[in-house]
């Protein structure tokens, strides 16, 4: 069935492998890349264990990556991991998931990185702080406006402020390369002023792999791939590894440009790199660059969000009308209305970073359980043959899983607030579950 002859209640398949791999790229690199190396650098003591924990993120990433590579060919349809959920674990876990997920922790990203790209935008131009919030609803409204109609002009925007954020990220390449003169060498070097205990890297590695996450959007947007069991998962793997790519050479930048004692005690480690060769001039480029950034990952976190409110509507799990795809433009408009709506509340009163927060877990929990289906896909239909199945099986799953279970207890013991809050929204979503089905029944029978 091609686009022109599929029904008008279903999506279109236009995007490529490059428009999918710059999904990835644009969900994965937001703003963290610009801050968090400072983060991991203050817990370790050289630039060693520094680049290896960001090499060896990105080898768990990636492994989770192609374990989505299967899951996307398998069920290559709009939803992701609440699809994959509710195929092999029931309603009740995929709610779950769409009720942490599609109605607080998408809306909280999006707004709390619309404040973000809003600071940095109005300090690029050197506006009042007053200035922000008008500016991040005015972010909000604009990305929602351009998704409305389809698929095709989301991914044009999308591709766009990819490559813009890719240039931010290549002039700190730049930088990094002009301050080296021969001194790359010192990357590597043991910071004596900053020693740090044994057990300190399991701090570190919860940024670096927070920074990594985003990688999901694209099966979210799954059912408007080509030939998706094909470019799924190589537009996956081509986005992830350009992206594990970028992080490390952009660490590399720091490292050479600050050395591991100023990263550690820096506090905007990107813009203190481009001062060093610009001035006062390289803050400003820089907060183009990072408002590029978190704008274009607002535009992937606003489509693939109202995605899977969409598909939960459709499955009567959330009001049928958010479930309707519109008959000309073929984009989850009441959905995509519904988000950014939603995100907009949240800015104006200001409750976004506690939301954030509190649904990591779910997150994380959210990662972990979604590969996990893949155990039930491969007993279930392990016959059925597939154009793409995901290699070392069952040891990359088994490795993320496990993986991620652990981040989470780490993150339990790190920030048993921050957790417990993330573990009661998610059981809040029992007795929500139980009463929306119940509304559901009354009203098909009345």
């Amino acid at each position: 069935m091609t686009d022109e002859t599929s029904p008008s209640s279903s999506y279109l398949r236009r995007l490529g492998i490059w428009s999918g791999a710059a999904i990835v790229v644009g969900g994965v690199i937001g703003s963290g890349i610009f801050r968090t190396p400072a983060t991991v650098a203050e817990r370790t003591s050289s630039g060693l264990p520094l680049l290896a924990l960001w090499v060896l993120g990105g080898l768990l990433t990636l492994a989770g990556v192609l374990c989505y590579g299967e899951l996307g060919a398998r069920r290559p349809h709009a939803g992701g991991i609440y699809l994959y959920l509710r195929e092999a674990f029931g309603a009740l876990p995929a709610f779950l998931f769409g009720w942490t997920m599609a109605l607080i922790n998408y809306p909280g990203s999006v707004a709390a990185v619309a404040v973000t790209f809003a600071d940095y935008a109005c300090r690029a131009v050197s506006a009042p702080a007053l200035w922000v919030k008008p500016v991040a609803v005015g972010a909000i409204f604009f990305i929602v406006g351009v998704n409305l109609f389809g698929i095709r002009a989301g991914s044009l925007l999308v591709n766009v402020f990819t490559l813009l954020k890719l240039a931010a990220i290549s002039m700190l390449l730049v930088a990094g390369l002009v301050l080296a003169h021969g001194h790359l060498g010192g990357v590597l070097a043991v910071d004596t002023a900053h020693q740090v205990s044994g057990s300190a890297w399991i701090g570190a590695v919860l940024p670096v792999l927070f920074t990594y996450g985003g990688f999901h959007y694209l099966n979210d947007m799954a059912g408007e791939v080509r030939d998706p069991q094909r470019t799924l998962p190589r537009a996956l793997t081509l986005g992830l590894v350009g992206v594990v790519v970028c992080y490390v050479l952009a660490n590399i930048a720091y490292l050479v440009g600050l050395g591991h004692e100023g990263l550690a005690a820096s506090k905007a480690p990107a813009a203190d790199l481009m001062s060093h060769i610009f001035g006062p001039h390289g803050a400003t480029i820089m907060a183009i660059g990072i408002a590029c950034s978190t704008f274009g990952y607002c535009s992937i976190a606003i489509a693939g969000g109202a995605r899977v409110l969409q598909t939960m509507g459709s499955d009567g799990m959330f009001f049928r009308s958010v479930g309707q795809i519109d008959a000309r433009w073929r984009a989850p408009q009441v959905a995509l209305a519904v988000l950014g709506l939603w995100a907009i509340v949240l800015i104006l009163t200001g409750t976004f970073d506690q939301l954030v927060n509190y649904t990591t877990v779910g997150e994380w929990l959210g990662h972990a359980f979604g590969i996990a289906t893949l155990f039930w896909y491969r007993r279930q239909f392990g016959a059925q043959s597939s154009p793409y199945r995901v290699p070392l099986y069952p040891v990359l799953p088994f490795v993320f899983v496990c993986t991620v279970l652990g981040v989470i207890i780490a993150t339990v013991i790190d920030t048993p607030r921050d957790a417990g809050m993330s573990l009661v929204i998610i059981a809040f979503g029992v007795p929500v579950y139980a009463m929306w089905r119940r509304w559901g029944k009354q009203r098909a029978s009345a």
